[in-house]
């Protein structure tokens, strides 16, 4: 399992990350958002002593990545669902929905994960699930890759098709969506957000709560000098980034530049 990551201030050396398992074929995900009710008491009493794997969110993320926890889940001989503050349906693509509270009243083991775009919000659940006892839970697509020497911490997902080459450090619920990779000696902090298609390439430093849009590119740094992503700076689509982004600012085009106010 791989070491959870602290603040991006107070990174050490890179450490070796245990290779990626296989996992088994996602499942198909059905067209219908609600299905027949739940009973969340009959689930209690079904799951009594057993792990439960909960995934915070039923938006179209959470709806991306539930096919991908499902074998995970069944792997770990655990029970799998959605959890919200307040659901709205009993069901979504024929897995249960639970209330928070009743997720994390189940008997047994608890552990998460949250599909949940904003950053903030994202760090907020998750402060308040392990303080309630429950633990994060890694979701790793089949063709995710991890090559050598990296250090990912806890809750990333890493969705189908993305890639962490060599000698990385990444940190808390890191989110790598289709397609994006993440090249060698970059530094990427807590709560960052990639979009699809994201090319960080090596030597980049990207900071707490930054995210990334569908497509940009991020330019490669040098060792000791990398180019760096400042804090809750947001990146657009498409953009090419060439040149340090400041904390907060967002920057957009080709090259990347900071967005005029009203634009």
């Amino acid at each position: 399992a791989a070491r959870a990551v602290g603040p991006i201030h107070a990174l050490g050396p890179v450490h070796a990350l245990a290779p990626v398992h296989a996992l088994g074929p996602a499942h198909a995900v059905h067209a219908d958002h609600a299905a027949a009710p739940a009973s969340t008491a009959r689930m209690r009493r079904r799951t009594e002593g057993t792990m439960h794997i909960g995934l915070i969110g039923v938006g179209g993320f959470g709806r991306e990545v539930m096919p991908l926890l499902r074998p995970l889940a069944a792997a770990a001989g655990a029970t799998v669902c959605f959890v919200e503050t307040a659901p709205k349906a009993a069901e979504v693509n024929g897995v249960p929905v639970m209330a928070e509270a009743d997720f994390l009243a189940l008997p047994g083991d608890r552990a998460f994960n949250v599909a949940v775009g904003d950053s903030r919000v994202r760090e907020a659940i998750v402060e308040r699930l392990t303080a309630a006892g429950a633990r994060p839970f890694p979701i790793h697509a089949p063709g995710a890759v991890v090559l050598d020497g990296n250090e990912i911490g806890e809750g990333a997902i890493l969705c189908g098709y993305t890639m962490v080459t060599s000698n990385a450090r990444i940190g808390r619920f890191f989110h790598a969506n289709i397609y994006s990779y993440v090249a060698h000696d970059c530094w990427i902090g807590d709560w960052v957000t990639f979009a699809p298609g994201v090319k960080c390439n090596g030597n980049v430093l990207i900071e707490d709560h930054a995210y990334v849009g569908t497509g940009a590119v991020l330019k490669q740094g040098r060792p000791g000098q990398p180019l760096r992503i400042g804090a809750g700076a947001t990146v657009g689509m498409g953009a090419v980034v060439t040149r340090d982004v400041p904390p907060g600012v967002t920057v957009v085009g080709n090259p990347a530049r900071p967005m005029e106010r009203g634009g």
